[in-house]
């Protein structure tokens, strides 16, 4: 496939040197052969992801190494055995590692300055008998390096490409582009440009099937049914918002290609003086919630982030308030639930209607729950229908956001525990945290990936 001039450039900026190819897979031998020390025949370790595809962008040290054990082994013998080996490995290469999650638990080790994962899993002979989501990985290595030679740069374009703009990995985070899913759709479109080119035309349902194998009907935005596994879309994490941009991107690209599509211009970030400026301008009111991030993974906390901050919308729009956007953070120490309000001082009393005076049995019940409470006036009639007017017992966001009410909302678990020994709630200039700065910049500034290349640095 022929590429730009643009694009060549580009792709002798983002292509992995040689000193960096053989460095990692240098590394990636000796972990190999440690692993073959400890464990002789036992077991099977391999390179899989973009090093062993040799489809990683200049700079990602990033390496995946899964150990593969017989799948005879119980889960807790898979668990126990991998973890033991892998801590042994990073141990003996002197590297800082700790434990993570996916479906079972891994390592993850700094072995001089390469991010290495080491990952226990079952050498299942054929896809469709994987007993872990893990088990697939080894099938994708083999199923994209048989095929990708000759489409690496464009790989490594469309990689550059979909993180510049914002719409790569496929963790909870981002809901975007992960690297397999970036290799399926440049083997299935022949090249960046015509993926591009395709993707500028793209709408909500679109279905790719590369091998034909016509099973099973997904309802997500995108569905790239995996070559290997034709239970599985590829795309399933991608969030109709990240599809949107990179159609919007990709048109955009089409009619204007330049270089801050690949290297934008960096984010503006806020000084307090100027939020506080926009914030006036805005006359909007603007309330953070913040609590410790509880000690989890991005992967499980961020989920939960997002489910208690739409069930926290939800109990604000139950009370009358208007809510205009809302977006969440997660950092180390803290997380951020930010709600920006059209709306967040209400009367104290509000209207509700009835059933119609001749509608007898309701009608009845209606008094019998209203008369006679102090906090109504009413019942009344009003265009043949009951009315009474309730006093609010919330009538400031701010007081219902900082009551027990907000606990009893459907939270993320661990969001919940974390809340319970405290929460704390900031409104207007008092939200700016320089811990979360570039977030309320972003927040604030809002502008799609497109609109932000377009609008270049300083404007």
């Amino acid at each position: 496939m022929t590429r730009s001039q643009l694009e060549e450039e580009i792709t002798e900026v983002i292509r992995p040197t040689q000193e960096e190819r053989s460095y990692i897979n240098t590394m990636a031998k000796k972990i190999l052969a440690a692993v073959k020390e400890c464990t002789g025949d036992e077991v099977t370790a391999m390179v899989v992801g973009s090093v062993a595809r040799d489809t990683f962008v200049r700079g990602d040290r990033d390496l995946d190494i899964f150990i593969l054990y017989d799948p005879s082994l119980t889960h807790e013998e898979l668990e126990e055995r991998g973890l033991t080996l892998a801590r042994g490995i990073a141990q003996s290469f002197g590297g800082a590692y700790r434990e993570k999650f996916a479906e079972h638990p891994y390592i993850n080790a700094t072995i001089d300055s390469i991010d290495v994962d080491l990952v226990p899993c079952y050498a299942v002979e054929r896809a469709s008998e994987i007993k872990s989501a893990v088990d697939r990985t080894p099938f994708h290595t083999r199923y994209i390096s048989e095929r990708i030679r000759g489409l690496v740069d464009d790989v490594l374009l469309l990689k550059q490409f979909t993180k510049a703009g914002g719409v790569y990995g496929s963790d909870h985070t981002t809901g975007g582009f992960s690297g397999y899913l970036c290799e399926l759709l440049t083997l299935h479109y022949g090249g960046f440009a015509p993926l591009l080119a395709a993707a500028s035309k793209w709408r909500p349902g679109v279905v790719i099937d590369i091998e034909q194998h016509g099973k099973k009907v997904f309802e997500d935005p995108l569905t790239v049914i995996d070559p290997v596994d034709p239970e599985r879309n590829v795309a399933s994490a991608l969030t109709l918002d990240r599809m949107s941009e990179f159609i919007e991107l990709s048109w955009g690209y089409l009619k204007k290609p330049q270089r801050a599509f690949f290297f934008p211009p960096p984010r503006p970030r806020l000084s307090r003086e100027e939020f506080r400026k926009r914030l006036a301008h805005r006359g909007t009111a603007l309330y953070a919630i913040t609590f410790s991030t509880p000690p989890y993974t991005e992967d499980t906390v961020m989920p939960q982030l997002r489910k208690s901050l739409d069930s926290i919308l939800n109990l604000l729009r139950q009370h009358g308030f208007v809510i205009n956007r809302a977006d969440c953070q997660m950092e180390t120490k803290q997380s951020m639930l930010l709600i920006e309000m059209l709306v967040d001082s209400l009367p104290a009393v509000r209207r509700h209607m009835g059933p119609p005076v001749w509608s007898i049995k309701n009608a009845e019940k209606f008094q019998g729950k209203y008369i006679g409470r102090a906090d109504t006036v009413g019942p009344f009639i009003e265009d043949g229908r009951y009315v009474v007017e309730v006093s609010r017992r919330y009538p400031l966001a701010y007081d219902l956001l900082t009551s027990p009410a907000l606990l009893g909302v459907g939270l993320g678990k661990h969001v919940k525990q974390s809340m319970t020994v405290q929460w704390d709630v900031f409104a207007g200039e008092e939200c700016w945290n320089e811990h979360f700065a570039q977030f309320i910049s972003d927040f604030l500034q809002a502008s799609s990936p497109l609109t932000h290349i377009l609008r270049g640095p300083g404007d």
